[in-house]
């Protein structure tokens, strides 16, 4: 996006950018619902949503200002969540093991009171499916708001819900999500990391990460680990804290607490890549507080 020099050009462009800092401050959590559930992991999900707004920014210039801005903002993260569903192949995956023909008779919504079910359950259905029954039995958005959204007709709109709606009636209701195998070698690295964290023994800790490792503080820094301020943030704060290895949602993470009433509480959660036996990149979730109270379920050994 090049500057303008253009007074009239540049006022347009910063009343943009204002509105669009208000809509994103207050739609943040919402668009982490959706995405989340779209991709089946609140992390990935928060992950899409970052990469959704920088999507956004980008295009801000070309952005019609007499259109609202949160059906814009709703799409290009749907968009995203597409493409990340297409490099995951989790949409020929969910289109090859649910094949239901076109002609679905009509359902009455599934409720809003078991929304938490209908996020765990609408993981078995077609993206199309899925965000209609997202954005209508949870996000509670009309037919028409769904149809500019997810770039189709009432009509097609109409004929995904009730597909996905049938589909969902069709299933037993999860209890609780399948955990995956534990893997010794992750299990023992993510160890080593927690425990020279809370040495902190910060040498120790770059023995284990490579050197083009990446570090992401969501909001605020993106870049190489190897001389950024990440660890040293830690080492000045002055309030208790620790680390923890843990799950969320069944996914391997590591879990920042803080003392709490009862003992030690999740204040925020950072998920490490590994590969070959090192840290390749370490993605820090503490400025994003939607991502641990949308979790399902955080596990910890304190």
């Amino acid at each position: 996006m090049e500057a303008s020099t253009d007074p009239t050009e540049v006022a347009l462009f910063e009343a943009r950018y204002l509105a669009f800092l208000e809509t994103v401050s207050n739609l943040r959590p919402q668009l982490h619902q959706y995405c989340s559930r779209m991709v089946g992991s609140v992390l990935d999900g928060e992950d899409v949503v970052q990469d959704a707004l920088f999507q956004a920014y980008r295009k801000l210039e070309s952005f019609d200002g007499s259109r609202p801005l949160k059906p814009w903002l709703f799409r290009i993260a749907h968009n995203q969540c597409i493409d990340f569903l297409r490099r995951r192949q989790v949409r020929q995956d969910a289109e090859a093991e649910v094949v239901v023909q076109d002609a679905v008779a009509p359902k009455d919504p599934v409720g809003r009171g078991i929304e938490r079910a209908i996020e765990r359950l609408v993981l078995t259905l077609p993206p199309k499916e899925r965000a209609s029954v997202l954005l209508k039995d949870v996000l509670d958005y009309s037919l028409e708001e769904i149809a500019e959204l997810v770039d189709s007709t009432v009509g097609g709109v109409k004929a995904a819900l009730n597909r996905g709606r049938a589909k969902l009636a069709s299933l037993p209701e999860l209890s609780k999500r399948s955990r995956p195998v534990p893997n010794p070698e992750v299990e023992q690295l993510l160890g080593l990391y927690v425990e020279r964290f809370n040495r902190n023994d910060w040498d120790g800790l770059r023995q284990l990460i490579t050197d083009d490792a990446r570090v992401r503080v969501a909001d605020i820094y993106f870049g190489p680990l190897t001389g950024s301020p990440y660890f040293g943030r830690y080492q000045r704060l002055t309030t208790p804290w620790r680390v923890a290895v843990g799950e969320v949602d069944g996914e391997p993470a590591v879990i920042v607490l803080e003392p709490g009433p009862g003992g030690w509480v999740p204040q925020a959660l950072v998920r490490v890549e590994l590969s070959e036996g090192r840290i390749v990149g370490i993605t820090d979730y503490t400025h994003c507080p939607w991502v641990l109270s949308s979790a399902e379920s955080v596990r910890f050994a304190a």
